[in-house]
């Protein structure tokens, strides 16, 4: 992986799909002061890729109360986002779909997979001051946990130290 958790994470910039139909150039420092949830996936107009990013769709609410920016990712163009956002097979998000064409931020964040061109189930935490708090990284027939990643963030948030197992509300161990 080229980016370690404890470690800067990459600034990456490129286009994106806005939740308003608009294309716009993004980069993670315009998200400076904010926590960020950046996950990617492997193709548009697929089958478990949708079912990810729609349980992201609907708990994006709960990430903005976090204080979080939610941003997806894949090295499909952002025509293709549009166009699947468009179809029912996915819909209208709620948060940036980032294209990465050119895989730079797929491969700055160790998960594209070179000889297919395509990216792994990458779902990484960035703090605030921009650093990776967290990576986890599936093959690309498993779909993730969207409530352990909120469990994760709330954790982080907290700043102390979390037992196995912690959820929002219980003690922390200092």
């Amino acid at each position: 992986m080229s980016v370690q958790v404890g470690q800067k994470a990459p600034d990456f910039q490129g286009q994106a799909l806005m939740p308003n139909g608009e294309f716009k150039d993004i980069k993670l420092s315009d998200y400076k002061g904010k926590w960020v949830v950046l996950f990617f996936y492997p193709l548009d107009f697929t089958f478990v890729c949708p079912t990810e990013i729609q349980g992201f769709n609907e708990k994006y609410e709960e990430f903005k109360k976090m204080g979080a920016e939610v941003i997806t990712c894949s090295t499909d163009s952002v025509y293709s986002h549009k166009a699947w956002q468009e179809s029912p097979s996915l819909g209208k998000l709620k948060f940036p779909h980032l294209a990465d064409t050119a895989h730079h931020t797929s491969r700055a964040y160790g998960v594209l997979i070179e000889d297919k061109g395509i990216a792994l189930r990458g779902t990484f935490v960035i703090d605030p001051e921009g650093n990776l708090k967290h990576a986890t990284i599936n093959d690309t027939a498993v779909g993730r946990n969207v409530d352990e990643t909120i469990r994760t963030l709330a954790a982080f948030e907290t700043g102390k130290l979390t037992g196995c197992g912690w959820t929002p509300g219980k003690k922390t161990l200092n």
